[in-house]
């Protein structure tokens, strides 16, 4: 039987296989030419550059850290090149052995390995990190000639911060350090300019001055571009541009001046800011006891950062900055000048003395060694009468001591050129309302008010800040934000940008009532509480000495000192000027928990006008009496303060670093001066009769 076959519809259907065939091939030759459209037109930068980039290795090259240099040249922060041994975590197999193979070859210590593990919880896998700094060249030549057994180690060359002079000056210059996960997170709000050129930077200012201007400092990044092959070796350098090394900045400090009264402080805690209130530049700033900055650069060991921040001494503590006191009697001279501005006494207003001011059913005393009698303002000051001041703090009221005191700078910031100062407190109802969260503590009592007028209460402020307000007395009124940078020097074309301290409005102070309080302040040096520290000086100084309490004591009762902890007896204070008409120097200070102002804070004072205004370092022997706090006016023969030595390094690599070619280095080295002794280690048995944490705020009886 033959089979019919229908010829018609198989040639439909094989020319339909055949479309869609067909149809399938244009598709697919569409989607092609598609796809190449795109990649070729429409993403043709994004993958050229990325091809680039695989052929391309950019590098950031970190700029040389900008230098500190006080007033006269001195070089205070600066930086030196040394090998350091290095692994990239991401690219060794078994990172402990291999450690412990590196350690056969070089001496890698404990203390290495403890740094090594931090910077690793601080850093993500694939960065390079040091597990030993400052390689010697034998060092080196002994790793190099057996790295082929270490992949993911190698040796790099980087740049280190040094600070010369060490402890001196700590506080104000601060220092540098890697940077942490948080400061990570905060720079991710910075801007991608700004974010870009910290790229390749593993370091950044902590605290001080080295913080506040850390974009002066860093420079700007350069970067290095290299042709490499697919395996990532470099084939060739196709272009690069230098980093521009960060700017140097010029203190107003004088270094010497800053040494000195380190040195006068000797172990005693306390802290010392003098101004010029002409400008308000700062010429020292100090606080002690100091630490070395050397020891953060690299990442502090365990030991170290528990003997820093575990005594009681709290040499990490800003006193200067940070610290905040009661005034005690150095407030007097201010609530005076209130007084005057806001005509509550005249100069000749009489106060009768008697020994004590009774308030309330409470008695309010006097100390022992007060003459009393009748007072007028300016033998309150020379003499430094209570009961004249407890009556007028008592007709004045908190609010308007507020009121008149606040302009000068206390209870707010002066806006001085360095992060986290503190505020203080001046007192005053509204601020007791905003403080305290109980009803009955919201509330200001009369009584609270008589302890003001003392410098005692509530008053609590920095030695920042009761400079700055001596500053502006003296000078009549003139105000100024300290600065503690006067220029900033480009390191490219050396030109120099001067930084002026930013000017307030000046107090309208009647000059009559300047003139009252200046005559009464050096009434204090020549026949008052000061008398026999500035006996024989060949200038006229204002001043006021200040005993401020650590702690309250009870009511009625004596204070003796000797049989108190030491960290508990009162803090010596003192402000003062200089010269008497046209002061050219203010400064407050404080001794912690040594008593009288006339005995520790006030000879410091005059140490430091006599250099200033004299050009006078003191002798050896008045030194040693000033400090433990037992010298009145100087003794021995003074010596120029310029010939006296800084405590340099007097290794060929620490004279290397303050600028000096390796030929004269070694030549200095070699007839450098050996520096002054470091001050004693701080023993934790010497330790326990020390400051508490914090600076104390006294409260009055």
């Amino acid at each position: 039987m033959t089979e019919l076959r229908d010829i018609e519809r198989e040639l439909g259907q094989f020319r339909l296989r055949i479309l869609a065939a067909a149809l399938f091939v244009f598709i697919g030759f569409a989607l092609l030419v598609t796809r190449m459209v795109h990649l070729q037109v429409n993403r043709h930068e994004e993958l050229l550059t990325r091809a680039e980039a695989n052929r391309i290795a950019v590098s950031p090259i970190v700029p040389n850290r900008g230098r500190i240099v006080d007033r006269n040249g001195v070089v205070l922060a600066t930086n030196y090149t040394a090998y350091t041994l290095e692994i990239t975590p991401s690219k060794v197999e078994n990172l402990e052995d291999t450690i412990s193979e590196l350690s056969k070859i070089l001496e890698i210590q404990v203390k290495d390995r403890r740094r090594f593990k931090r910077q690793m919880e601080e850093s993500k896998s694939f960065e390079s990190l040091p597990i030993r700094t400052r390689l010697t060249d034998e060092e080196v030549a002994k790793f190099i000639a057996q790295r082929y057994r270490f992949p993911g180690v190698e040796i790099k060359a980087r740049l280190f911060r040094h600070y010369p002079l060490g402890e001196v000056g700590s506080h104000l210059i601060g220092y540098i350090g890697r940077i942490n996960q948080r400061e990570k997170e905060a720079m991710e709000d910075w801007d991608d300019e700004d974010i870009a050129n910290y790229r390749g930077t593993e370091y950044i200012g902590k605290i001080g001055l080295e913080q506040h201007y850390e974009r002066e400092l860093h420079g700007i990044t350069g970067f290095e571009e290299v042709e490499t092959t697919a395996g990532g070796r470099a084939v060739r350098r196709l272009r690069s541009r230098p980093p521009t090394p960060g700017n140097t900045l010029v203190l107003s400090i004088d270094i010497r001046l800053q040494y000195l009264i380190e040195q006068l402080f000797g172990d005693r805690r306390g802290a010392l800011v003098a101004i010029d209130p002409r400008n308000g530049e700062v010429l020292a700033f100090v606080s002690k006891p100091t630490f070395d900055p050397n020891l953060f650069v690299e990442g502090i060991d365990v030991e170290n950062w528990r003997e820093l921040n575990e005594s009681i001494d709290k040499p990490l503590l800003n006193r200067a900055l940070r610290g905040t006191y009661p005034p005690g009697s150095t407030y007097k001279p201010f609530m005076a000048m209130a007084a005057l501005n806001a005509g509550k006494r005249s100069p000749k207003t009489i106060i009768h003395d008697g020994g004590f001011f009774m308030f309330g059913g409470h008695r309010y005393g006097s100390p022992e060694n007060e003459r009393g009698g009748a007072m007028d303002m300016r033998r309150s000051i020379v003499e430094s009468s209570n009961v004249y001041y407890y009556t007028l703090a008592n007709e004045m009221g908190v609010d308007l001591i507020h009121d008149q005191l606040q302009p000068f700078g206390f209870g707010r910031k002066t806006g001085i050129d360095l992060d986290s100062e503190s505020i203080g407190i001046l007192p005053s109802t509204d601020w007791k309302r905003r403080t305290y969260r109980r009803p009955e503590l919201k509330k200001w009592y009369a009584g609270e008010t008589i302890s003001l007028g003392i410098g005692q209460g509530y008053n609590s402020f920095t030695m920042l800040q009761l400079a700055s307000a001596m500053a502006t007395l003296s000078s009549g009124g003139l105000r100024f934000e300290p600065r503690l940078v006067r220029e900033i020097e480009d390191t490219l074309n050396s030109q120099r940008r001067r930084i002026s301290s930013q000017a307030v409005d000046p107090l309208p102070l009647n000059p009559a009532h300047v003139a009252v309080i200046r005559d009464a302040m050096w009434g204090v040096t020549v026949g008052g509480t000061s008398t026999r520290v500035f006996a024989g000086t060949p200038y006229a100084s204002g001043g006021k000495t200040g005993t401020a309490q650590a702690v309250g004591i009870k009511p009625n009762a004596k204070y003796t000192p000797a049989r108190m902890a030491e960290h508990l007896r009162d803090h010596s204070l003192y402000v003062a000027f200089a010269p008497r008409d046209e002061p050219s120097i203010a400064l407050a200070l404080i001794v912690e928990n040594a008593g009288w102002g006339a005995a520790a804070a006030a000879p410091i004072a005059r140490r430091v006008f006599d250099m200033v205004l004299l050009g006078n370092y003191p002798s050896p022997e008045d030194m040693a009496q000033t400090r433990i706090g037992q010298s009145a006016a100087p003794i021995g023969p003074s010596r120029p303060a310029s010939g006296i030595p800084l405590p340099w390094a007097t290794s060929v690599q620490g004279m290397a670093t303050m600028g000096l070619p390796n030929g004269e280095a070694a030549a200095a080295s070699a007839t450098a001066p050996s520096p002054p002794s470091p001050p004693p280690a701080r023993a934790a048995a010497s330790a326990a009769r020390r400051a508490p944490a914090s600076a104390p705020s006294g409260v009055a009886p």
